[in-house]
């Protein structure tokens, strides 16, 4: 299985209209406004067919968030993935909207910053399957990686965070052992 290890993926860059969300407020979206976004998105069957597949690499485009979010919807060749990483200080909410994502994640809090390696104890890793309608939504610092394991089918999903992603931390992982290898910045995938 090859996995990529960007995110956001692709070569496409555009603008799709979406069900307006709830009228602007100055409190920023919740986890839970997040998730609510992202459902009624992955709804929308002609958004979600009208995203063009490359059967080698993630696709995506970024749409319009509630409340100052941001919003991707992302295509997932067969055996694709994120590698392991996290959204720093943003809450977000994911949802697969066709065919089935797979995500690991690890359920401990991580300092957030000064550490280049770090060795996981037993008991943290997590992982559950997301088909078409599922999805989640995580706090910040939540560690995961998120991967399209089918061996012939795409996966499409919507992806939202708040605040606007103010970087990505990305990491390898051997065994147990956790190691931050870069950090991403908006300016280095959009």
């Amino acid at each position: 299985m090859s996995v990529s290890a960007s995110l956001p993926p692709s070569t496409l860059s555009a603008s799709f209209p979406v069900a307006p969300s709830s009228p602007a407020s100055v409190a920023a979206p919740t986890q839970a406004e997040l998730l609510d976004f992202v459902r009624r998105t992955a709804a929308d069957a002609a958004l979600i067919a009208s995203l063009p597949l490359d059967p080698e690499g993630r696709t995506w485009v970024r749409l319009e968030g509630p409340g100052g979010s941001e919003a991707w919807l992302i295509g997932w060749p067969p055996g694709t993935g994120t590698g392991w990483h996290d959204h720093a200080d943003s809450v977000g909410a994911f949802l697969t909207a066709r065919g089935t994502l797979k995500e690991y994640s690890l359920a401990a809090r991580l300092p957030t910053d000064g550490w280049r390696t770090l060795e996981l104890t037993d008991g943290v890793d997590r992982s559950r399957t997301l088909s078409a309608g599922r999805g989640r939504s995580f706090g910040r610092h939540h560690v995961h990686e998120v991967l399209n394991e089918s061996a012939g089918e795409h996966a499409v999903s919507v992806h939202a965070y708040y605040p606007p992603l103010p970087r990505i931390r990305r990491y390898s992982r051997t065994g147990q052992v956790l190691r931050l290898e870069q950090v991403e910045r908006p300016e280095d995938w959009q």
